[in-house]
């Protein structure tokens, strides 16, 4: 009896809640670094997203949401962003809304650019300052 417990234990591993081992995430063009709160992260990105990386940030990112109850997308120190990076915020958006993770955008100068051309109803989760970000997640959370 006591080695088919131990193989079940072989079996399924336990579940984990805490944060992925990577803090970061690193491109030719761009970078990235998570800072971990209690229940949630505040993922800032710098430098340029486009076709070539964006789709690896969107992933970057769903992994890291999945250890969390919020989490603010930081992208104000971005310098450019192109058309796939708008489809990738999309990606993200929608990942956390499907898991109900709590999201905020941090839109900086490049991204309210593009976001005036391809989300000019404004659809996706946005703030315009880590600060006002923070505070949309705590509402959230009394609310909630």
């Amino acid at each position: 009896m006591a080695t088919l417990n131990n193989l079940r234990s072989l079996a399924t591993p336990p579940q984990t809640t805490s944060p992925p081992h990577s803090d970061s995430w690193t491109s030719r063009t761009a970078r990235s670094e998570t800072r971990w709160g209690r229940c949630g992260a505040v993922i800032s990105v710098s430098g340029e997203l486009d076709a070539a990386n964006s789709s690896e940030l969107a992933a970057h990112v769903r992994r890291s949401a999945g250890h969390c109850e919020w989490f603010v997308l930081d992208l104000s120190e971005l310098t450019f962003i192109g058309t796939a990076g708008f489809t990738s915020l999309k990606v993200i958006a929608d990942h956390a809304e499907r898991e109900s993770i709590r999201c905020r955008i941090v839109a900086g100068i490049a991204v309210g650019r593009l976001l005036r051309i391809c989300d000019p109803a404004s659809t996706l989760p946005t703030a315009p300052a880590l600060a006002d970000a923070l505070a949309g997640i705590q509402v959230f959370q009394r609310f909630a």
